[in-house]
């Protein structure tokens, strides 16, 4: 089902340990040893897939069907004043872990450890420019 080498796969499989949240026979939860913020958690399939690029629409729609589940009992449970989900796909954004991962992140407030921090670039692009953009895409994902 996964890779000898994989740490998640290993996680999922007993052979390393866990802070379970979650496991069902798709996908398996468990907190971030990093603990970014307190309750973060990661969603993972069980099918070993690299990242976003690789994961067929069956293993992602396991996936992301269980997140509102999760990501509720999180809220419930420790009544963040938000949340983030994040997912990094290869080195080139911060991906460090080579299995396919959803970070669930509570927030608490300004000062909580969580810093997206982004610079925005809307001068550079104009409503052409998008329109553009976005047919580039769209006449990628039709053909």
């Amino acid at each position: 089902m996964g890779h000898e080498d994989c740490i998640f796969c290993k996680i999922i499989n007993g052979e390393l340990p866990s802070a379970k949240v979650y496991e069902d026979e798709h996908v398996y939860a468990f907190l971030d040893l990093s603990q970014v913020t307190k309750g973060h958690t990661l969603v993972i399939p069980k099918t070993h897939t690299k990242n976003i690029f690789e994961t067929s629409p069956e293993v992602a729609k396991e996936l992301f069907a269980r997140i509102p589940k999760i990501a509720n009992a999180i809220n419930t449970v420790y009544q963040p004043l938000g949340m983030n989900l994040l997912n990094n796909n290869e080195a080139a954004a911060e991906q460090s872990v080579f299995h396919l991962h959803i970070h669930i992140i509570p927030r608490y407030g300004d000062g909580d450890g969580y810093t997206p921090n982004w610079t925005v670039h809307q001068d550079d692009y104009s409503s052409e420019d998008l329109q553009n953009m976005a047919k580039e895409i769209q006449d990628t994902i039709e053909s």
